[in-house]
């Protein structure tokens, strides 16, 4: 369980895994990918955190955004400062500020 005034890194280990997980789509309501979270070395994290929002909320609206931010821990308070600097943050921070909800389609590794 995720719970407000976690760390970052405590929250990250009670997510599930991302080991299957190839990369993240995030699509606007007229079907455009917008933006891509790969399974790569220092995306991982927002990899794991949208996979978990998906999960819980179907859908990246402003109540997971909100959830979100909380998982993200420091970090949130940090994008607030330097806006620009954590981008799969400053989503969040926008979507709560009324910016359109996004869908996120979780895309597998292939199987080999």
């Amino acid at each position: 369980m995720i719970t407000p005034g976690s760390s970052f890194k405590d929250n990250l280990q009670r997510l599930p895994s991302i080991e299957s997980v190839e990369r993240i789509e995030l699509v606007d309501k007229s079907g455009l990918i917008v933006a891509l979270i790969e399974n790569q070395p220092g995306k991982q994290g927002s990899l794991a955190v949208y996979q978990y929002l998906k999960g819980c909320f179907g859908m990246l609206d402003a109540n997971a955004a909100r959830h979100g931010l909380e998982i993200f821990g420091e970090h949130t308070a940090d994008a607030r400062n330097r806006p620009g600097a954590h981008p799969n943050i400053d989503r969040l921070i926008d979507i709560t500020n009324g910016a359109e909800p996004l869908a996120v389609t979780v895309v597998a590794r292939p199987v080999r």
